[in-house]
């Protein structure tokens, strides 16, 4: 190895005996080598955000704080079929659709404007070729300009037509019946909030539109025999054929009739609507019902079946302002019923005044348990007087009830009612007590007067569903009343082919010394002979009986009426039955009544129901008082 350092090595690839250039002239060949990016990084960077912008698969496009484009790039242009340039300086809202509603609009402005940081919506495009295309526009402001540059916002627009189409397949089976194939009833309800929900302007051009609604509600009268016997699935395939039928009436009355769209519906089971938008009235719409019913009577032949069905159908018409969807659907399910009620296979309207009639039973009904417990029920008193002598012999107890909203009621307002959702059982027992209590106090306040008896109505509901016999004792037990001073009242048709537990409970009461009474004796069997058999003791004439003795219009009295009355008075004394003429109202009737033998009477000649402190007064005021 030599003493002497070695000097600087030649780069490779270099002669050994190349002289190197000088340190300052290879930093100036550097400099001159460097790439752009390396002196810019800025314009790389953008020259590569706008390769990226333009090479994008997703459609985008660049837009200014006037709502203009600045740059689209080539996804957005084929997009909407044309070509990138030429959607500079459009409207972006026109290209997508951002104006044609105020709430979508506003949207769109407000990120324009700075004051929203995002916006998205779905928009149905048209493409030039013809094709239907859905999208999903969002439109974001861009980040990263300077004060100087305008604001700009980035909108994109995503193809999402599959995704729609899917969406679309599924909502329809969603909301279609799988076996009629039509709307059902979650469809039916969308449709029908819609179109309740529909202004009434069309457009600023034309005069408000009064619009009316009209529903054809029907149910399958018999259905549940066809499935029954035949199976579900025959049931199924006379579901669907009367679905095709339903669809024809549709069809054909819209043909007929000018007006809006008819929907028909599976609302479940065998219940199906027909849904009329402006519709024309109710001739148009009863006349849809008079097709429907003419197209279901022809047989449908199923399967080598050949079956037969007809159908209950309630239609309603209303006007669209103040009708909610809950509110169309009650009347036409009311309605619906009532042509049920009424023998099926037939179409009814509704009908105000019966609908009415319908919700104050339904508000009796509602309230009658709770009123016994407030106190809002009250007795007044109608006298029994001898036709002899005209003493006041004892009183009928009638129940009013002094209801909140209705006034006073009579006791045919509501005691129907009681008999059906068993409150008459409660509502009797207070008034069996209060009228008992009420003669008790009578007798105490004249004990020198003869006491009166007090005649109470029985149900026939409160002998099957309580213990009749136990509470009448109970109560005589509770106020002192003697049993032979109490009446109990029943109709004729509940005594008539008594058995088992009434006719104990009767018999019960009889020997306990309580009188029975049969009221409006008359209009039910009127079977003497049977009556022998039970243990009744008084006879109420019915007061249709009693009407014809009296003079009217000029009119005399039927002597055919007269002659049965007095036979049946004279069988009725011959069985040891003491008999009482309700509705006596002029002094004639009670002259012809006292002379074939009925021993008291009851009416407005004597007195109508009176409070306890008008009887009190009568009491008093008796031939021989005090």
């Amino acid at each position: 190895m030599s003493g002497t350092s070695e000097g600087p090595r030649a780069p490779a690839g270099t002669s050994p005996d190349a002289v190197p250039a000088p340190v300052t002239e290879r930093h100036s060949v550097a400099a001159r080598t460097v790439p752009p990016s390396a002196a810019d990084p800025a314009a790389t960077e953008l020259r590569d955000h706008r390769a990226a912008f333009n090479a994008a698969t997703l459609p985008m496009a660049v837009v200014d704080g006037r709502g203009h484009v600045v740059r689209a790039n080539d996804a957005l242009g084929g997009l909407l079929g044309t070509t990138p340039g030429s959607l500079a300086e459009r409207q972006a809202s026109e290209l997508v659709d951002l104006a044609s509603d105020d709430r979508t609009w506003h949207a769109y402005r407000e990120v324009l404007q700075g004051r929203r940081s995002r916006f998205r919506c779905t928009r149905r495009l048209k493409h030039p070729d013809g094709r239907t295309l859905w999208a999903e526009v969002t439109v974001v402001p861009m980040t990263g300009t300077s004060a100087a540059e305008p604001a700009r916002v980035l909108l994109t627009v995503a193809d999402i037509s599959d995704r729609r189409e899917l969406q679309d397949r599924l909502r329809h089976l969603q909301m279609h019946d799988p076996v009629t194939r039509l709307p059902n009833r979650t469809l039916f309800f969308e449709r029908l909030s819609v179109a309740l929900e529909t202004p009434p302007y069309q457009d600023d051009s034309m005069l408000p539109r009064h619009g009316r609604i009209g529903l054809v509600y029907l149910d399958l009268d018999g259905f549940k025999a066809v499935n029954d016997t035949l199976g579900h699935r025959i049931g199924d395939r006379l579901l669907a054929a009367v679905a095709g039928r339903l669809t024809d009436c549709a069809e054909s009355d819209a043909s007929r009739n000018v007006g809006g769209s008819r929907l028909v519906a599976r609302m479940g089971g065998d219940e199906f609507a027909i849904l009329v938008e402006d519709s024309g009235g109710t001739e148009a719409l009863t006349e849809l019902a008079r097709s429907v019913l003419a197209a279901l009577q022809h047989p449908f032949d199923l399967a080598g079946q050949r079956l037969s069905v007809s159908a209950s159908i309630g239609v309603v018409e209303r006007p669209v302002a103040g009708t909610s969807p809950t509110g169309l659907m009650q009347a036409a399910d009311t309605t619906l019923y009532w042509a049920k009620a009424d023998g099926r296979a037939r179409w009814t309207l509704f009908d105000p005044e019966r609908n009415a009639h319908r919700m104050t039973r339904q508000a009796l009904s509602s309230t009658l348990r709770p009123a016994v417990e407030r106190g809002e029920f009250t007795l007044e008193y109608q006298p029994l007087v001898g036709m002899a002598d005209g003493v006041v012999r004892g009183v009928e107890a009638l129940v009013r009830w002094n209801h909140p909203q209705f006034g006073v009621l009579s006791p045919n307002r509501f005691v129907g009612i009681a008999e059906e959702d068993g409150s008459i059982v409660q509502l009797g027992r207070w008034v069996l007590r209060t009228a008992c209590r009420q003669a008790r106090r009578w007798q105490l306040d004249h004990p020198d007067e003869p006491a009166l008896f007090i005649s109470v109505n029985v149900a026939v509901r409160q002998v099957w569903d309580s213990d009749l016999v136990a509470d009448v004792a109970q109560i005589l037990n509770e106020t002192g009343l003697a049993p032979g001073l109490l009446q109990l009242e029943l109709t004729e048709s509940a005594v008539m082919g008594s058995g088992g537990r009434p006719l104990r409970a009767l018999q019960a009461l009889s020997d306990m010394g309580v009188r029975i009474a049969i009221d409006d004796f008359g209009t039910g069997y009127s079977n003497l002979a049977y009556l022998s058999r039970l243990p009744v003791s008084v006879l109420k004439l019915d007061g249709a009986f009693v009407k014809g003795f009296r003079y009217e219009d000029g009119t005399h009295p039927s002597p055919a009426d007269e002659t049965i009355v007095e036979a049946m008075v004279q069988l009725a004394h011959r069985l040891g039955l003491t008999v009482t003429a309700e509705c006596v109202e002029t002094a004639g009737q009670a002259e012809r009544l006292r002379r074939i033998g009925c021993d008291t009477g009851q009416g407005w000649l004597y007195s109508r129901a009176v409070a306890p402190e008008r009887i009190a007064a009568l009491i008093t005021a008796r031939p021989g008082a005090g």
